[in-house]
């Protein structure tokens, strides 16, 4: 069996060593063309680290240093989370994938949805589906640094990931698997981060919904926390949560929250394990 190790030549080598005396864990095709002094030579150094296992691909002039700890074998770099928080800066993983690094979930979505404050098209890096979402400044906050395999990533907090959830229900696998989440962070998030949270947010039909399914998968809240939320609702808002016409059988109208809920309490329950309460 053929073996395809990291060999180097002295370029590449020159480079290599550069990005690990600087603990580079990305780097700019622009860095690389300082250190030889040569576009040229620069560009073509750059195609054999890549074909070679020493870069990854994040986006155009952006690439990952795999370091020599990867071993002396060609085999790429596995961690998507860190290729996902890795493409831009400002920016942070959120929704489905932080819900299951997090382990509110035990789903483990195909792809990664990174929150960001500018457009950016989706990449496909390493095989996995980046898909960036922008996000407006009054609701880009809430991420911090979390070290997997030996990589920093930035990530939603635990709290700011139920709230993205809770926001966009699509980009965290449905209104189910939302509920799913909901419940599981009843075992290990704060309630008042939780609120602090959605209520920066600034996003009435977020509130509805994060009450409404709080309650729903049996989250008992201390009785301040859950009249602060529902006090920050005014009374005249209706929002609805599922698709926009009622069917026979959705759970309709609940007035605690002023929300319409048009899916059945059975689909949104399926996946929801019995009530894990914080131990104080």
């Amino acid at each position: 069996m053929q073996v395809n190790l990291r060999t180097l030549g002295p370029n590449e080598a020159q480079v290599v060593l550069s990005l690990r005396l600087q603990n580079q864990n990305t780097v700019q095709a622009s860095q690389i063309i300082e250190i030889l002094g040569s576009e040229t030579k620069a560009r073509k150094v750059i195609r054999n680290l890549i074909r070679k296992g020493w870069l990854s691909r994040l986006i155009q002039g952006r690439y990952m240093f795999l370091p020599p700890e990867h071993g002396p074998e060609n085999l790429g770099e596995n961690n998507a989370l860190a290729l996902a928080s890795a493409v831009i800066e400002d920016s942070y993983i959120s929704w489905w994938s932080a819900a299951s690094f997090h382990g509110l979930t035990t789903q483990r979505p195909t792809s990664v949805s990174v929150a960001s404050l500018r457009q950016v098209p989706t990449q496909f890096v390493e095989g996995t589906e980046i898909r960036f979402v922008k996000l407006t400044k009054r609701k880009f906050f809430g991420f911090a640094n979390y070290k997997l395999h030996g990589r920093e990533l930035s990530i939603a907090t635990p709290a700011k990931t139920v709230v993205d959830c809770v926001d966009r229900p699509d980009l965290a696998g449905g209104p189910s698997e939302v509920a799913r989440i909901v419940a599981g962070a009843a075992a290990s998030v704060e309630p008042h981060e939780l609120i602090d949270a959605a209520l920066k947010m600034k996003s009435n039909a977020l509130s509805q919904r994060l009450g409404f399914l709080s309650d729903l998968v049996g989250w008992q809240w201390p009785k301040e926390i859950r009249s602060e939320l529902r006090a920050s609702i005014p009374k005249t808002q209706r929002s609805i949560f599922g698709p926009k016409e009622g069917r026979p059988g959705d759970i309709g109208y609940i007035s605690d929250w002023g929300i319409f809920v048009n899916i059945p309490e059975r689909d949104l329950l399926t996946d929801v394990p019995k009530p894990r309460h914080r131990k104080s």
